[in-house]
């Protein structure tokens, strides 16, 4: 299989449901579906690309709820494990004043049914255009060595790896812990994505020229940070280049993220990995716009836009 044959961005980690604050007084919730790995799998899709997704879910209402959306999304399922006692997780996500979000109150019933190494399926790394994981599922050692196994196979089946550091500190035993679990994929990643704050914990610098230089030793082909209103910095090949992105009224920046990792995705699925600066600014603007647009609305997967909506920006 050629790579213009390649069918899917492959995405694996945890399925989570979202219980999203009202407003800034933290004090009532809504349910969504969510999760970083639900949010770029099913964004994927509503942009117009293939998407299959690789978790676990169990027999209850709730897993029931997350596998009918995702279908209604479009996101591939074949390769997603069922395991009846299994429970799918959820979030407290708290407002603050300037429309940010803040994780609290993890709520996991069932930590240690994990999708297992042996039950990753390897046609589906055949068939995948790019793998793309989290690092908020690796804190748990089956997690872990699963994702360790899947990087074996992104390698033998010369996958394009994408990982988007979406640190969560409190599901860590220690902040030392993360880092080193996360630069321990440094090796193999073609993309890594994460925030100016997650550049300054990873690299333990208090600048983001500092923290960039840091990370340049690891010869990452391409790193993407985000800034917020500020858009994004894409070292391409060591090289920084300053992104700037559209003025929103943002309203829930939960989403955000996640929209613009869809947009880098699919741009990656269809044009493959940029190797110019044109080919960079050309895609994070068009993600960064994504991200802006998913901001100007409440709700993480709520949040992200259609195809119809943004096909202008393409």
């Amino acid at each position: 299989m050629t790579k213009l044959e390649k069918e899917f961005v492959l995405v694996y980690g945890d399925a989570f449901v979202d219980y999203i604050a009202n407003d800034m007084t933290n004090t009532s919730f809504t349910k969504f579906l969510g999760g970083a790995t639900i949010n770029v799998a099913a964004g994927i899709s509503r942009i117009g690309a293939p998407s299959a997704l690789i978790t676990i879910t169990g027999e209850d209402e709730t897993s029931e709820f997350v596998r009918l959306e995702l279908k209604k999304e479009g996101v591939n399922l074949d390769y997603s494990v069922f395991v009846p006692e299994k429970r799918v997780s959820g979030v407290h996500v708290h407002l603050t004043e300037a429309c940010e979000r803040i994780f609290c109150d993890y709520e996991d019933e069932t930590p240690d049914l994990q999708v297992e190494p042996q039950q990753l399926n390897e046609e589906a790394f055949k068939r995948a255009s790019i793998f793309n994981v989290c690092s908020n599922t690796m804190f748990h050692p089956i997690a872990l060595e699963t994702t360790r196994r899947a990087v074996e196979l992104v390698k033998e089946n010369e996958v394009i790896m994408a990982m988007d550091a979406n640190i969560r500190p409190l599901r860590w035993s220690s902040p030392k812990v993360c880092r080193d679990t996360i630069i321990s994929f440094f090796k193999d990643v073609h993309i890594l994505k994460l925030t100016d704050e997650e550049l300054l914990f990873l690299t333990e610098t208090n600048n983001l020229e500092d923290g960039i230089q840091a990370l340049n030793q690891y010869g990452l082909p391409i790193i993407l940070v985000t800034v917020g209103a500020n858009g994004a910095y894409a070292i391409l090949n060591g090289e920084t280049i300053h992104i700037p992105t559209i003025k929103v009224e943002p309203v829930d920046t939960t989403g955000a993220g996640d929209a613009f990792m869809a947009g880098i995705l699919r741009f990656v699925h269809y044009y493959g990995l940029p190797s110019s600066k044109e080919e960079i600014v050309r895609c994070v603007s068009f993600a960064n716009k994504l991200g802006a647009f998913a901001a100007t609305k409440p709700g993480a997967l709520t949040a992200l836009p259609h195809y119809d909506e943004i096909k202008d920006l393409l």
